[in-house]
């Protein structure tokens, strides 16, 4: 059957999962991995305001300390590596964007990477002076003249940052803009900003144990053309933990799959309007793991519905 167009796909549609057989319609690509000409081609997605493709799996960062600044270089340097690029930060991170910008200097591959981070409106994690301060503040720790998606992080002052946002990207010192959260009982303010502003991004919550925001989100992430990172995919690894010695079903085999974190970051970017899931980790070992995730088969539609169920049996 043709994949009909996103405009008119119904709320019912997307939530049965029927995008699923319309990848191919532009929010899904392979690409060949540049680390290897033989690789498993790497799975990007379509940031639907642009059209620019981007590698499926990024990485998420917390609030990294000094003492971890060879971890952290050595993940990135290890991420490009194997192909990804989305890196995801926040003024709010202690010293999470300055590792970033010193490891993207020594390694001298700032311009590979798609760097995103976040502020508020009161710039409290930044020292204080407000948006535009922790902006610039921004800058300066990530060591760069340009952020790739600068967000609002948990919509805190949305309403008075959204005008600078704009005007940023307008003047190039942006390319992308977008609002965050990380809680169910914001999914309804984070629909309400993408109807009230020309936003590029939203980054939400969503795995296979937290489905609210596929029901209650992603229906108004499409119709608004808004690209999707989806952060907790691993519930901060709680999720690994859920599933402990257990052995992965015969069928992971399927898609390709030979961990749980592969399992369970698989379900998420098979989601059709999620652009990018960016599991942390200071690991490079969990890394290369994670970023696995970006190769090979993607369930379908029929294939979710039997991991959720093998999930939900396990709770």
């Amino acid at each position: 059957m043709a994949c009909k167009s996103s405009a008119v796909l119904s709320r019912r549609e997307v939530l049965c999962g029927g995008l699923l057989a319309c990848f191919g319609a532009g929010y899904l690509r392979l690409s060949q991995a540049a680390d290897s000409p033989s690789a498993t081609p790497l799975i990007t997605k379509t940031v639907p305001s642009s059209g620019e493709k981007v590698p499926a799996i990024g990485l998420g960062t917390d609030s990294f300390r000094a003492s971890e600044s060879d971890a952290i270089r050595d993940e990135i340097k290890r991420m490009n590596e194997l192909g990804g690029s989305v890196i995801d930060t926040a003024a709010a991170y202690g010293d999470s964007e300055a590792l970033i910008g010193d490891a993207l200097a020594a390694l001298g591959i700032r311009d590979r990477m798609f760097l995103a981070t976040k502020l508020t409106a009161d710039g409290f994690f930044s020292g204080g002076g407000g948006g535009e301060a922790s902006f610039h503040r921004s800058l300066e720790r990530l060591k760069t003249q340009r952020i790739d998606l600068l967000q609002v992080h948990n919509l805190n002052g949305v309403d008075s940052l959204m005008p600078l946002l704009q005007q940023w990207k307008k003047a190039g010192k942006i390319r992308y803009l977008g609002v965050t959260t990380s809680r169910v009982s914001q999914h309804g303010d984070i629909v309400e900003a993408m109807r009230k502003y020309p936003l590029d991004f939203i980054q939400v919550d969503y795995s296979i144990a937290n489905r609210d925001a596929a029901a209650s989100v992603f229906p108004v992430a499409l119709e608004r053309r808004v690209a999707v990172l989806a952060n907790l995919p691993l519930a901060r690894a709680a999720l690994i933990r859920q599933a402990g010695e257990r052995m992965l079903p015969d069928w992971a085999a399927d898609i390709d799959v030979s961990s749980w974190s592969q399992f369970l970051l698989k379900y998420v970017i098979s989601h059709p309007v999620v652009t990018c899931a960016i599991p942390g980790s200071t690991k490079v070992a969990h890394l290369e793991d994670n970023q696995a995730a970006a190769r090979g088969r993607l369930p379908d539609m029929a294939m979710r519905s039997k991991m959720e169920t093998l999930w939900d049996g396990m709770s």
